[in-house]
C-alpha cells in the first residue's frame, strides 16, 4: 500500500559495517581500500593505497607529486597524529628573488613550484602507522597506471575542463590527451611513465628488504629512491628550466613531519585538525566559537543559525589572514589561536548584523582548485583521514615521470610582514585539510574522521557537515547532502587572492525567506544551486553514535553527491 513505508532519509544509504568503513573519492579508490582492508591491513594500510590509487585514477584532482596532508588515530589512543606531506620552498626562494624575477605575479609552470610533499605523506605515514610494505600498498596504483582503467563521465567532464589549461604544455597533452583531446568516457587512460616511477620506488624497497633492511629500513629506501635518486634531479633540472627555484638538494632534504595534531574542545568532543600549515584551524576556530554561542539557536540552516555558523568562519579565516603559516616560521604560537580566552574574545564580536570582512585585522584588509579526499576506519578504532591535491592544470607534468611538481606555492605569499609570505624552506598554508574528532563515552571514545576537496570551501563544507552530524543528530550520509553555505569575506587561498567581500553563497533548498533574513543581517547573499559541485564533497567515516547496546562497535560511512565519492563498509 502506498505510503506503508516512508520515503528515504537520503538520497545514498548510510552504510553501515563493523570490519571496516571507507569513503574514498572515487569508486576505484575505495575499492582499493576495501581490497587492502579485506586482506587484513589496518585503516593507515588501507588509506595511503587508496590515496596512492587517487594519484592515478583520480589525477586531475590530486598527483602523485603534489601534496597530501594526512591525520591519524592509532587504535585506542588519544592523540592524534598529523603528517605533514606538503612540500616546502627551494634555499632560493626568497621574496626578494621572486619579485626580481616574476614581478608580483606567480606564472604556473615553475614558479610556484614546492617540494613534493605527498611521496614523503604516504611513506612516513605508512612507516609510523601501517603494517604493509610501499610495494604492498602500490600495488593497486600501478596496476591501474600501467593497465589503464575506463574513464568515468564524471572524471571525463573534469579532464575535459583541466585540459583547457593543461593543453598549453606538451608533456601534459601527451599523457592525457593522447588522440589530440582528453578522453571521453568509456575510454581507457594509461599512465605508464608513471607506472614506471611507482614500480621503481617499490623496487628500491625490495632491494633494501633483500639486503637485509627491515621493515622501517625498506620504506626508507622507498622515500631516497624519489627524494635522493633520479627522480629528485629531474623534477630540479625541469622547474628550474620552467622559471622556479628548487635543486636536487632541496628534495633530499625533505621528510614529512610527524606531530600531535592541534585541537579544540566541542561539547563532549576533541576536535583534531591539520596544523597551521593548512587551513584546519579554521575548523578548530570556529568550533570554538560556536561552541559558546548556544546552538542549535533557531534550528538546522535556520536565519539565525547559517548567521552564527557565517560569522565564525568570517572570524577564523581572518586569523587566517592575521596568523596562520608554518608554525617553524611565524611569529605567532598556533596554541594562542584556540586558547579559551582568545575563543571568548572572538564569540564577543559576534552580534545581530555581519561584520565587516577581515574583523581580526586593524585596518580591516590583509597586509597584501580543488581536491580530493580519502577517510578509512577500521573496526580497532585506527582513523585515518587525508585531502591529497594539486590538479592537473596547476603544472606541467615531469617528462619522463608521469607526475607534476607540486605548484601550492599559489598559496604563499608575495607581500613581506605576511605569515604566509614566501620564504626558503618554508610552507605554503594550504587549503586542503581534515578532521578527526574523539567523543568522550566513558571508555573507548567514537571517532569520526572527515576529508573534504573545494579549496577555501573545505573546511566550511566540514564544519556544516559535523555540525549537522553532532548538533542536529543526522546519520553521516544525511550530513553530507544537507545543503549548505559559503561565505568569502576575506582574501582567497590561490594566488592573486582576490576577496568575496561579503559575499555568501547559499544552496537554493535553503528557503528563501531564510534568505532574506540573512540578507538583512548584511550579508550579500546570493543563491548556489542544489548540490553544487563548488560546494564541496565532504567524506566522513566514523563510529555510530548512539553505538549498539552490546557488541562489537558499528561503522558509518557518508558520500557527498555533490562529486564521486564512494562509500564502503564491511
Amino acid at each position: 500500500m502506498p505510503g506503508a513505508f516512508p520515503g528515504p532519509e537520503s538520497m545514498r544509504p548510510t552504510l553501515l559495517g563493523e570490519r571496516w568503513a571507507v569513503v574514498g573519492g572515487h569508486p576505484l579508490v575505495s575499492q582499493v581500500a576495501a581490497e587492502v582492508l579485506g586482506r587484513g591491513g589496518n585503516a593507515v594500510d588501507a588509506g595511503v593505497a587508496a590515496g596512492l590509487a587517487s594519484n592515478v585514477v583520480q589525477v586531475d584532482m590530486a598527483n602523485f607529486g603534489g601534496i597530501a596532508p594526512i591525520l591519524i588515530r592509532p587504535a585506542g589512543s588519544d592523540t592524534v597524529h598529523s603528517v605533514a606531506g606538503v612540500g616546502v620552498w627551494g634555499r632560493e626562494a626568497t621574496l626578494d628573488a621572486m619579485l626580481a624575477r616574476h614581478g608580483g605575479a606567480l606564472p604556473l609552470g615553475g614558479a610556484p613550484s614546492i617540494v613534493p610533499g605527498a611521496p614523503s605523506g604516504w611513506i612516513t605515514a605508512l612507516r609510523d602507522f601501517g603494517t604493509i610494505s610501499f610495494a604492498e600498498a602500490v600495488a593497486p596504483a600501478v596496476a591501474l597506471a600501467e593497465e589503464g582503467f575506463p574513464v568515468d563521465v564524471r572524471t571525463a567532464r573534469s579532464l575535459a575542463v583541466m585540459g583547457r589549461g593543461f593543453a598549453a604544455w606538451e608533456s601534459s597533452r601527451e599523457v592525457y590527451c593522447p588522440l589530440g583531446r582528453p578522453p571521453r568516457p568509456g575510454e581507457r587512460l594509461v599512465q605508464r611513465d608513471l607506472a614506471a616511477l611507482l614500480r621503481s620506488l617499490a623496487d628500491a624497497e625490495g632491494a633494501a628488504l633483500r639486503a637485509g633492511a627491515d621493515r622501517h629500513g625498506g620504506l626508507t629506501a622507498a622515500h631516497d629512491a624519489f627524494y635522493r635518486g633520479e627522480p629528485a634531479v629531474r623534477i630540479a633540472e625541469f622547474v628550474r628550466a620552467a622559471g622556479g627555484f628548487l635543486e636536487a638538494d632541496d628534495l633530499a632534504e625533505f621528510s614529512a613531519d610527524v606531530d600531535v595534531a592541534p585541537s579544540v574542545r566541542f561539547g563532549d568532543r576533541t576536535v583534531h585538525v591539520t596544523p597551521a600549515w593548512s587551513q584546519g584551524l579554521i575548523i578548530a576556530q570556529s568550533l570554538g566559537v560556536l561552541d559558546r554561542c548556544g546552538l542549535p539557536a533557531d534550528g538546522h540552516n535556520g536565519e539565525e543559525y547559517l548567521h552564527l555558523v557565517t560569522e565564525a568562519l568570517k572570524l577564523a579565516f581572518s586569523e587566517r589572514e592575521r596568523a596562520f603559516g608554518d608554525p617553524r616560521y611565524t611569529s605567532v604560537d598556533p596554541q594562542s589561536l584556540l586558547a579559551p580566552g582568545h575563543l571568548d574574545d572572538l564569540r564577543a564580536r559576534i552580534g545581530h548584523r555581519a561584520l565587516p570582512s577581515l574583523p581580526t585585522l586593524p585596518d580591516g584588509r590583509p597586509r597584501l582548485g580543488s581536491t580530493t579526499a580519502v577517510v578509512v576506519m577500521d573496526g580497532e578504532g585506527t582513523a585515518f583521514a587525508t585531502s591529497p591535491s594539486d590538479t592537473l592544470d596547476g603544472a606541467p607534468i615531469v617528462p619522463g615521470l608521469g607526475i607534476l611538481c607540486s605548484p601550492r606555492g599559489v598559496q604563499s605569499r608575495l607581500v613581506a610582514g605576511h605569515p604566509n609570505v614566501i620564504a626558503p624552506g618554508k610552507r605554503p598554508c594550504v587549503t586542503p585539510a581534515a578532521l578527526i574528532a574523539l567523543q568522550d563515552t566513558g571508555g573507548e571514545p567514537a571517532v569520526t574522521a572527515m576529508g573534504c576537496p573545494g579549496g577555501d570551501v573545505i573546511v566550511q563544507a566540514m564544519l556544516q557537515a559535523y555540525l549537522n552530524q553532532t548538533v542536529f543528530g543526522m546519520t553521516a550520509q544525511q550530513a553530507v547532502e544537507a545543503p549548505r553555505v559559503f561565505g568569502s569575506s576575506y582574501p582567497g587561498g590561490f594566488h592573486p587572492h582576490p576577496s568575496g567581500d561579503g559575499l555568501l553563497l547559499v544552496e537554493d533548498r535553503i528557503p528563501q525567506a531564510v534568505r532574506d533574513g540573512l540578507t538583512a543581517r548584511g550579508h550579500d547573499v546570493r543563491a548556489w544551486p542544489a548540490y553544487e559541485f563548488d560546494a564541496g564533497s565532504v567524506q566522513t567515516v566514523g563510529d555510530l553514535v548512539p553505538p549498539p547496546p552490546d557488541g562489537p562497535r558499528v561503522l558509518a560511512a557518508g558520500a557527498d553527491p555533490r562529486r564521486s565519492a564512494y562509500a564502503m563498509a564491511r
